[in-house]
């Protein structure tokens, strides 16, 4: 997966957040998103996870206008390409880890196949496909979206502040995940303060110098 991001603006509501963006990923580059706080990290990665439309400038994926794309095309690529590590996961708490790992309506709590108890292994959640995701805390949430990744071989990965309030040992848990994930061949996108994590990453995306006044 390419990204090329070309003179990307941010704007919410009348207020200028960022302007003058050009960047260029691809396939294995784990990217830290960093920047001073309330500069528009997580509106930027949002805007191109395609949670909020682009109003300045292009972002490209594998050399396609994004700008382009139908409300459609942008499910399918939700759906086939992507997979979000955010501060709620998309988690549903009223089913079981099994069903939001695999995301397959009606999937049978018993049902859980071996690439998908594989996933939750990886993640250290081996053994509880059947458990509710109510009991998860804060951390496991935010691994169990990475195991969905994980399970769909998703080929970019939005993750906002994935390490923020964790524990040393989850936080470098979380960041030994997503670095596994671009080694495998991801793009992996990361909004963060954390600077041991952006010391981590292949690639540096900062905004400080894109910021409006």
């Amino acid at each position: 997966m390419e990204l090329r991001i070309d003179n990307l603006g941010i704007k919410v509501g009348n207020r200028q957040l960022l302007s003058g963006i050009n960047f260029l990923a691809a396939s294995g580059d784990l990217v830290g998103i960093i920047g001073p706080s309330g500069c528009g990290k997580t509106t930027l990665l949002n805007t191109l996870g395609l949670l909020l439309p682009i109003c300045q400038g292009k972002v490209f994926y594998n050399r396609a206008d994004i700008t382009q794309w139908s409300q459609r095309k942008i499910s399918l690529f939700w759906r086939n390409h992507a997979a979000f590590v955010i501060q709620d996961a998309g988690i549903d708490e009223d089913e079981n880890l099994a069903y939001n790992v695999s995301l397959k309506n009606g999937l049978r709590r018993n049902r859980a196949d071996a690439p998908l108890c594989s996933a939750l292994e990886v993640v250290g959640l081996g053994g509880r496909a059947d458990e509710s995701a109510r009991i998860l805390s804060g951390g496991e949430h935010r691994r169990l979206a990475i195991a969905r990744a994980i399970y769909r071989k998703s080929d970019v990965i939005f993750a906002d502040e994935p390490t923020a309030s964790l524990d040393g040992e989850n936080r470098l848990h979380i960041q030994n995940l997503l670095a596994a994930e671009a080694e495998r061949g991801a793009l992996v996108l990361i909004s963060t303060h954390d600077q041991e994590l952006a010391k981590a990453c292949t690639k540096i995306l900062d905004l400080s110098q894109h910021v409006s006044h």
